[in-house]
């Protein structure tokens, strides 16, 4: 069928339906030419400032959680009886060496294993509340009071606890919880802050590069450990949790949530009255037909039928719509399988140098590094990769394949520590770097579905939801890897790593074939994940008072 609009460049499998106003309704994908005519985003001294204040903030999270993971090995001591007189043994143990919180290491093993599957439940559960407030609530004060109240916990835990030699496992139960859902206020909200300000079109370099924060603080926090390591394992979560402390002040001080409130416009948004507005080029249009409201994909605010423009009063999603948007499920369960092996990565990678290749614990911490390093560089190539090829998806599923091989070189590698480094940042290339680009560039991607266009005030709920099924998934693997490990041995722990690597990939094979299938049909997208999932018509961008119209 043709229409009048085929003229202005836009091909027919481009269209789905005809309205009965006689305004076709037509895919999220825009053309080439809508594309160019598109305004491109300039970059301020405030976009600087918020990608290093937010790459800080959330940097200073992972170093206080690296800090926990690097001392397990020397908590464990501490907590178990060691004999200071080797020539004339006096029985108990606790005569000579007073923390017999544990009779042996093998037992408090697995209590660390237990603090660890705490937190992440408990971060986990908190994900999937926080995103939902951030988007409703300001998010400079939602991160100062998160970053502000888990450092108080993060030096209570670790430092408190061993200076008045006050060990009680409810208590470190209950801190670690309570430090879960305070630290799950961070991610949704500063991935939501990021999308505000950087727009579709440099999202996945942009996002690669700033995702490393988190292992740029796991490595951070792993140098700072180990060199305090000789002082007392309580100096690291007092080092870590005062940083944490003090950049909570910077953020409630320096942090700009929006451009709008330093006068900028939104990334890409176009004003009412602009040349591309009153272009002839088609125009992501729709008609509300409860409020008579023509909703347009390149304007920021809905515009009525008389021309007028409409308040921009646009209520945030809820979490059921956010749930039910297009590839949310799907990579939330690719996620969860995901970050089950990244996070056991870094919760018990120094343990197992430490432990079953018998190196210090600080060259462990050291050699640990490699693989956050790997995981930057990873998710850095990995996101400049998918933004050329506008597909996020079909660049995932090739790195977590070679990740799979990645593992079984490792796990069968020979105990050298510079073939061990290089083999763990291959392994955090192709683990780490997905990881990156799924919990960062993909939920912003998500949270900005065309469907919801013209309200920013989804991503952290979209991004909670997903990084809070993977946490749920990384808070079953720490139950699971120190049992794999105490009844079989470190190869098979390596062995699951790659099923659950397998499971990823499976999880996101329908994306890479919608990828692939609809690469021949429509044109190249700023909204790389939107290629690969199927949004239906368009709906009323306003959420005034009705819910997303979901296609059935």
């Amino acid at each position: 069928m043709d229409f009048p609009f085929t003229n202005s460049g836009i091909n027919n499998c481009d269209l789905i339906a005809m309205e009965p106003t006689g305004i076709p309704v037509r895919s999220p994908h825009r053309t080439k030419r809508e594309r160019d005519i598109q305004p491109k985003q300039t970059w301020t001294y405030h976009h600087a400032s918020v990608f290093c204040l937010t790459f800080i903030c959330y940097a200073s999270f992972h170093a206080t959680r690296k800090c926990f993971s690097n001392v397990k090995d020397d908590v464990a001591d501490a907590w178990t009886p060691s004999p200071a007189n080797g020539s004339h043994p006096v029985w108990p143990n606790s005569t000579w060496y007073g923390h017999n919180f544990y009779p042996t290491k093998d037992s408090s093993k697995l209590f660390l294993g237990t603090l660890d599957a705490v937190f992440l439940f408990s971060y986990a559960f908190g994900l999937f509340f926080s995103g939902f407030f951030a988007d409703r609530l300001d998010k400079r004060y939602i991160l100062a009071f998160g970053m502000s109240a888990s450092s108080i916990l993060v030096l209570l835990f670790g430092s408190v606890t061993e200076w008045t030699h006050f060990y009680s496992r409810p208590f470190y139960l209950a801190i670690w919880c309570v430090n879960g859902l305070l630290q799950s206020l961070g991610w949704p909200t500063v991935v939501a802050v990021m999308g505000n300000w950087f727009g579709e079109g440099s999202r996945g370099f942009v996002l690669g590069v700033w995702s490393s924060c988190a292992s740029v603080g796991n490595v951070f926090g792993a140098l700072l450990v180990a060199a305090l390591l000789d002082y007392g394992y309580e100096y690291g979560f007092l080092v870590t949790s005062s940083i944490l402390f003090a950049m909570s002040i910077v953020i409630f001080f320096g942090l700009v949530v929006t451009p709008t409130d330093v006068g900028l416009p939104m990334p890409f948004a176009t004003e009412p009255d602009s040349p591309t507005a009153g272009s002839s080029v088609y125009r992501d249009v729709q008609i509300d037909r409860e409020d008579g409201l023509l909703t347009d994909a390149l304007l920021p605010n809905p515009t009525s039928l008389n021309g007028k423009s409409e308040p921009n009063n646009l209520k945030a999603i809820s979490f059921t719509q956010a749930v039910l948007l297009p590839g949310v499920i799907t990579y939330s369960l690719a996620y969860a399988c995901l970050k089950l092996v990244n996070y056991a990565f870094f919760f018990w990678l120094p343990f197992y140098l430490s432990n079953a290749l018998k190196w210090d614990d600080s060259v462990a911490d050291d050699i640990s590094t490699f693989y956050d390093i790997g995981g930057i560089v990873g998710g850095i190539l990995g996101g400049l990769l998918s933004d050329w090829l506008h597909q996020r998806g079909i660049v995932v599923a090739p790195m977590l394949t070679l990740g799979f091989g990645s593992l079984f070189l490792y796990t069968n590698s020979p105990r050298n520590k510079a073939i061990n480094s290089f083999l763990l940042a291959v392994a955090g290339f192709f683990i780490g770097g997905p990881a990156n680009l799924i919990s960062a560039a993909i939920s912003a991607d998500l949270g900005q579905n065309p469907m919801i266009r013209g309200s920013h005030r989804a991503l952290a709920t979209v991004t909670g939801i997903v990084d809070g099924t993977g946490s749920v998934g990384a808070a079953f693997g720490q139950y699971l890897v120190p049992l794999i490990q105490l009844h079989f041995d470190w190869h098979w722990v390596f062995y699951f790593f790659m099923f659950m690597l397998f499971l990823t990939v499976v999880c996101l094979s329908p994306v890479v074939y919608k990828e692939g299938k609809q690469s021949g049909c429509q044109p190249r997208s700023e909204d790389p994940v939107w290629q690969s999932v199927d949004t239906g018509r368009h709906v009323n961008t306003s959420f005034s008072d009705s819910d997303i119209d979901f296609p059935s």
